[in-house]
């Protein structure tokens, strides 16, 4: 049917722009906070690229989410202002006539959205975690770049090694600045390894010399070494912290239905259902009058967006922390958001018609 083809066609198309353009911004945003994070010595500097990835697969369904709401909401705008929206209705065709070519052509979205939260999400979160948790792992004089300063992840000690090696567990020209509260060192030394003992990690420095300053005394001490042992500061066999609710598989929250993971399930379900709920909220709130000037009904469609999500972000806390449970979330939140949505959908379709027949009476010329 020609009103199908044109509306999927115009829709199809309104939703690849917007889409690039919020995954632009998106990237944007998360490229400077990643390279931040590496900068702070959060995560390692070659790692960048591939958290930017996780990051961005991570809201993919929120970005397809936004992108097929304001998709919706703008190409049904332009046809009341266009006033092809007039011409479908003076031919019969209602305003809940436009959900099923809309949530046709939004359906393998809606799929992705749906598969994107249940699988991608949790898949991401664990990479990163991962990939982080690698890196903190990892010792003070391997994560020190050579010639460059690096801080330890206390703040308490300031690395400087000039060489380092291929495994990097051995460096060249060691400088360490060390502050211990009432004192604070540097030492350097020709060279120094990473060893093992126990559970901790040691740094073995070899051939320097040792400067300390007392601030409360104010003595000053200079010694000279052939072997050096400096704590590294964190142990090899740490004990791994319980995986986060947001790294574990959709069918483990099932499992075990934790306060916290049946918090991150209503997340996960209030995405889902959120895009649908939207979807129908869009075609509702896109009514506007082309004779006057403005867009304030996409402006209070992005507002209705941030509510929405902001209250799906929410539900998440109050589920995670007991105050209220996953159904009376889902049965309100999303419930009275789908109630709302098909009311609004009545209210714009009987508008319609009402304006449709006073109108066609009012034109009707009268007998004498």
């Amino acid at each position: 049917m020609l009103f199908d083809s044109s509306l999927r066609k115009d829709l199809a198309r309104t939703f690849g722009a917007t889409l690039i353009v919020i995954l632009t911004i998106v990237l944007t945003m998360m490229l400077i906070r990643t390279l931040g994070r590496a900068a702070g010595g959060e995560v390692s500097p070659e790692d960048v690229a591939l958290l930017l990835g996780y990051t961005a697969l991570g809201q993919l369904s929120t970005m397809l989410s936004l992108s097929l709401f304001i998709a919706t909401a703008a190409t049904l705008n332009r046809m009341y202002r266009d006033s092809e929206m007039t011409i479908w209705f003076a031919s019969g065709v209602g305003l809940y006539r436009f959900v099923r070519p809309v949530l046709r052509t939004a359906a393998p979205v809606l799929a992705v959205v749906a598969l994107a939260t249940a699988f991608v999400w949790p898949w991401v979160n664990q990479q990163a975690v991962e990939l982080t948790r690698s890196y903190e792992r990892r010792s003070d004089l391997a994560r020190v770049a050579p010639g460059q300063f690096q801080s330890s992840r206390d703040g308490r000690r300031v690395f400087f090694v000039e060489k380092n090696s291929d495994d990097a567990r051995t460096g060249r020209n060691v400088f360490i600045l060390a502050d211990q509260g009432d004192s604070e060192s540097v030492t350097s030394a020709r060279s120094g390894r990473i060893e093992v003992q126990g559970d901790d990690r040691f740094v073995m420095l070899e051939r320097g010399q040792r400067s300390e300053d007392n601030r409360r005394t104010g003595e000053k001490t200079v010694s000279s070494f052939d072997t050096y042992q400096v704590l590294a500061g964190d142990r090899v066999l740490a004990a791994e912290p319980a995986a986060l609710p947001k790294a574990l598989k959709t069918i483990e929250l099932l499992r075990s239905p934790t306060a916290a993971n049946q918090g991150e399930l209503a997340w996960r379900l209030g995405i889902a259902l959120g895009a649908v709920n939207l979807l129908l909220l869009a075609i509702g709130l896109a009514a506007t009058n082309p004779r006057r000037a403005g867009n304030w009904n996409l402006l209070f469609a992005l507002l209705a967006f941030v509510v929405y999500f902001n209250l799906v972000n929410l539900s998440q806390a109050w589920v995670a922390s007991g105050k209220v449970g996953l159904g009376a979330v889902l049965l309100v939140e999303h419930g009275g958001m789908l109630a709302l949505a098909l009311g609004l959908l009545w209210w714009r379709d009987h508008a319609t018609s009402r304006r449709t027949l006073f109108g066609a009476a009012a034109r009707r010329p009268q007998r004498a």
